[in-house]
């Protein structure tokens, strides 16, 4: 029986964001006050999260039943924080900070339109968030899952011009159509095959359920293709489309909140739905394995095919996140404890590339690779954090992307699984074939003919120094991985 304990915290953290809603509303027309009400909720927060630490280190889990168990269903709607749910939230609630400092330089130095219902609708996806990552089952899970899907489609069709709605469009019917054809059916067949347990507490939920290899695989891909925001191809196009949304967007979609969420779910199903035993009895994972080494390779190919940066760096996000499903469904406990892992190193650094690509557009209106020529010469803060940005996820040292990737290697080679071993290791090189062109371009390509960068300069310090900070944390996460490594060996059996 698991040590668990009672609290309210979960249920304030979740909260401190919510509430700040009405006031951000009600402050529309005074922009101190409004920012200053966003900063508040973050750090009271982040408060809440830091203040669960303590417990969840002892080993404990931390629950609190929201709504009771409705009769004939007999599931409740309940939060469990443990190892897995702690790290997640950890870094959705710091980044979420460094997140609004930057939407406040961005939104400011381009004076977008609407700025109250970006951030309104910010501060909810940001309670959505935590709510995932809290879940105490699979019907929690899903119903904080589509509030955050719906609380960013304001966020994604920001701009409201034809490309954002179109954008809009694919975005939500993706999220949406995906989860209704393949997660709903999955919960509902888990709900009947489990009498009705989708308690994440204890032994994972179908462990001692009868599954040949065809059936188990079935009900697996039908879970991760339903959480579609994991990117797994072919449900990817939404994520590239995404990036008509302002860059704090992207950024939260891509690092903090929505593409996470995705892979989270996933790593929660294999987990503590199937339970690792079960896949590795009857083989099934090796299809989750097979599709996530498709992805990966293929969306690094492809991204090294465009120019436009916020569009590679799209493609990017969608191999990067199936470095952590196929991680998880290798189920050897290094492969797992490294996709808990790479959810962290990877947040911080893409956050740092998509701030960087928001810097460039405020300060030079460029969105192109093919016109960076130059630009660490005037731009050296940024393109420096672009530079430990693309360190990080390619995963060399001294930033924290080397040590989660060293365990997903490991991992796959105690698997013996070797080819994909092999997929690891050539997507880390091409992963820098993509970004560190874009490094050189910066610091050692000269300007092309008749071109001068008199009058760029870097961008709003309130976008520099987000950005700045979060490639400092790329590296902290090297030399100080301590309680990222406490946290998730929580959740290795035998650890």
């Amino acid at each position: 029986m698991e040590n668990s304990v009672s609290s309210l915290l979960p249920v304030w953290a979740c909260l401190a964001s919510l509430l700040a809603v009405p006031l951000i509303v009600l402050f529309r027309k005074e922009e101190t006050l409004r920012e200053m009400t966003t900063f508040i909720a973050g750090f009271v927060k982040l408060g809440f999260v830091l203040a669960m630490v303590p417990i969840i280190l002892e080993g404990k889990v931390i629950t609190t039943q929201l709504v009771p168990a409705i009769s004939g269903i007999n599931v409740p709607i309940e939060f469990r924080v443990d190892g897995l749910g702690m790290t997640f939230a950890l870094v959705a609630s710091s980044l979420w900070i460094l997140t609004s400092l930057y939407a406040i330089g961005y939104m400011r130095g381009l004076k977008e339109h609407s700025q109250t219902r970006f951030f309104a609708f910010f501060a909810l996806s940001l309670s959505a968030t935590l709510g995932v990552a809290f879940a105490g089952n699979l019907l929690t899970l899903y119903l904080f899952y589509e509030l955050l899907s719906l609380s960013t489609w304001p966020l994604v069709t920001h701009h409201q011009d034809k490309e954002a709605r179109s954008g809009g469009r694919t975005y939500l019917s993706y999220l949406l159509g995906t989860s209704i054809a393949f997660a709903i059916p999955a919960i509902l067949f888990t709900f009947v095959k489990s009498g009705g347990d989708l308690s994440f507490a204890g032994p994972a939920i179908l462990e001692g359920a009868d599954f040949t290899f065809l059936s188990g695989a079935c009900l697996l891909m039908a879970f991760a293709f339903g959480f579609s925001k994991a990117g797994l191809m072919p449900f990817h196009s939404w994520l590239p489309g995404a990036m008509v949304a302002p860059t704090p967007v992207s950024a939260l979609l891509h690092a903090v909140a929505v593409v996470k969420v995705g892979v989270f779910c996933v790593i929660r199903v294999v987990t503590g739905v199937f339970g690792t035993d079960l896949l590795d009895r009857i083989d099934s994972h090796l299809v989750l394995c097979w599709v996530a080494a498709f992805t990966v390779v293929t969306s690094s190919l492809i991204a090294m095919s465009q120019d436009n940066l916020k569009r590679r760096l799209a493609f990017s996000t969608i191999g990067q996140l199936s470095y952590i499903v196929l991680g998880v469904a290798l189920l050897t406990p290094h492969a797992v404890q490294g996709s808990m892992m790479h959810i962290a190193m990877h947040a911080f650094g893409k956050i740092t590339l998509f701030f960087c690509a928001g810097a460039i557009f405020v300060a030079t209106g460029k969105k192109y690779i093919s016109q960076l020529d130059g630009l660490g010469k005037v731009m050296p803060w940024t393109m420096g954090a672009f530079a430990i940005g693309a360190i990080s996820v390619t995963g060399l040292p001294p930033t924290g992307g080397l040590l989660s990737k060293i365990y997903l290697v490991w991992g796959a080679a105690d698997a013996q699984q070797y080819a994909l071993l092999a997929v690891y290791l050539i997507s880390s090189v091409l992963n820098g074939v993509y970004f560190f062109p874009i490094v050189y371009r910066a610091f050692f390509r000269p300007l092309p003919a008749g071109q001068k960068l008199e009058g760029i300069a870097e961008a709003p310090p309130a976008c520099v120094i987000p950005l700045t900070l979060t490639a400092f944390g790329s590296v902290l996460l090297f030399f100080f991985p301590g309680l990222l490594f406490e946290l998730t060996a929580l959740m290795i059996p035998g650890e």
